[in-house]
């Protein structure tokens, strides 16, 4: 009752003693917190630091600090190095299975969120575990072949069409044979440096099928089925040998901000996640020429790997008010109008969340992964299962590197692989 008065400016009114206006004063005083962020994707770190600003407007009492980790610095030993130096943040990222496992005895149940409550089917399974959710999804994301419209239009090519490895392989010879017509250096840009793309991104459309596109059927597997590895061989091989070179030494910055922004290969194996670097280069360019397709994979025609990569955890070691200041924040991201918009409008996000049925998505990029998704035409991401767990970075990158650079053969490089995973699993 005392709250309900002073907010009316009448406290006078019911002031009777000392005592009594104190214990108003006390109870209507709300207490300033900080939260700080630690999170992997270095390309919305500016577009971050914006929400949270914009966050400390309307709620004067909460202070934000965002750190973006990437661009060649791994994730997890940040967080482990935070961890345990008593740095840690309040909210953190998980990138599946394995994550949840090593950072389990911090992460919070995050069940009872609005957020947790409208997230769409699926999207919260990877980082589920007794009933409980640990994670909220980023977004989900797309990733295929963007191009270069431009070029394709001049080349004669409609890139739809190029539902099979033969009519994909015919077009970029078509293309690298009118390159300096075209007025580019090379079909692709492929960045054998940067190892990600290669061991989460496209070994995941050879590893999905095998799996029934379900991340914790890998992850619980004692064996790896790689039986399709001739058809990554084949495509691996397809961009090394058409890609602007050195392969060895693109990076993603060379790959996306200099080569495929400023025109100069017709396509990259890449996803939605780069539009707003793009824009950044070439607005433009961004706006009117730039396209996705599906990566063709045998049985998996004209489907686009869709899936949730990165999920938000809050530190259940935090004191009950921050984590209660994290979980607003991360309710208000996802469910408020004003959250809403920045998700689609500024992080360009596709949303993994129901309530967004009447947002335009505001780039090509993000259009045609919500497009195949209200469709259908999606295949899932197994790539979670092993991102976080010392097989990507010790035995799958490595060996896929090696094999590009031409220092071990390709059955090696599936042998070691194999091998690989059956000693991680054994010790697990």
């Amino acid at each position: 009752m005392s709250k309900f008065w002073k907010r009316l400016g009448i406290a006078a009114a019911v002031a009777g003693t000392a005592m009594s206006l104190a214990a108003c004063g006390s109870s209507s005083a709300q207490k300033d917190v900080k939260i700080t962020i630690l999170q992997g994707k270095v390309e919305s770190n500016k577009q971050f630091k914006q929400i949270a600003k914009q966050y400390e407007k309307t709620h004067p009492h909460v202070k934000i600090e965002v750190t973006s980790i990437g661009g060649g610095t791994d994730y997890d030993p940040v967080l482990k190095t935070r961890i345990s130096s008593g740095n840690a943040p309040t909210i953190f990222s998980l990138a599946g299975p394995a994550d949840l496992k090593q950072f389990k005895n911090y992460a919070a149940d995050l069940s009872d969120t609005k957020a947790a409550k409208n997230a769409e089917k699926g999207t919260t399974s990877a980082v589920s575990e007794g009933g409980k959710t640990y994670g909220l999804p980023f977004n989900v994301e797309g990733y295929g072949y963007v191009y270069n419209k431009t070029v394709f239009k001049k080349a004669g090519i409609d890139p739809k069409s190029l539902t099979t490895v033969a009519k994909l392989q015919a077009a970029v010879e078509k293309i690298d044979s009118e390159k300096d017509q075209l007025g580019i250096k090379g079909v692709f840009a492929m960045p054998g440096k940067e190892t990600w793309t290669m061991s989460d991104h496209l070994l995941n459309l050879y590893l999905a099928p095998e799996y029934d596109n379900n991340a914790m059927k890998l992850y619980n597997s004692k064996t790896l089925n790689f039986s399709r590895n001739q058809e990554m061989k084949q495509m691996l091989d397809l961009q090394k040998k058409y890609s602007v070179q050195p392969v060895m030494q693109l990076d993603y910055s060379a790959q996306v901000n200099q080569d495929f922004s400023q025109g100069k290969v017709a396509m990259i194996q890449q996803g939605d996640w780069i539009y707003p670097t793009v824009e950044s280069v070439d607005k433009k360019f961004a706006q009117n020429d730039v396209g996705m397709i599906p990566i063709p994979v045998k049985g998996e025609e004209g489907k686009l790997p869709v899936g949730t990569s990165l999920y938000w955890a809050v530190n259940k070691r935090k004191s009950t008010a921050e984590q209660k200041a994290a979980k607003d924040f991360l309710d208000w991201l996802y469910t408020s109008k004003a959250g809403k918009k920045d998700v689609v409008n500024k992080l360009h996000f596709v949303p993994a969340y129901k309530g967004y049925s009447n947002m335009k998505m505001p780039d090509a990029l993000t259009q045609v992964v919500y497009d195949y998704s209200k469709q259908g035409k999606t295949t899932g991401w197994v790539f979670p299962a092993y991102t976080g767990t010392s097989w990507d970075p010790d035995v799958a990158q490595p060996n896929l590197q090696k094999y590009l650079s031409g220092k071990q053969a390709w059955d090696k490089t599936v042998t070691n692989m194999k091998t690989g995973w059956a000693k991680q699993q054994s010790s697990k």
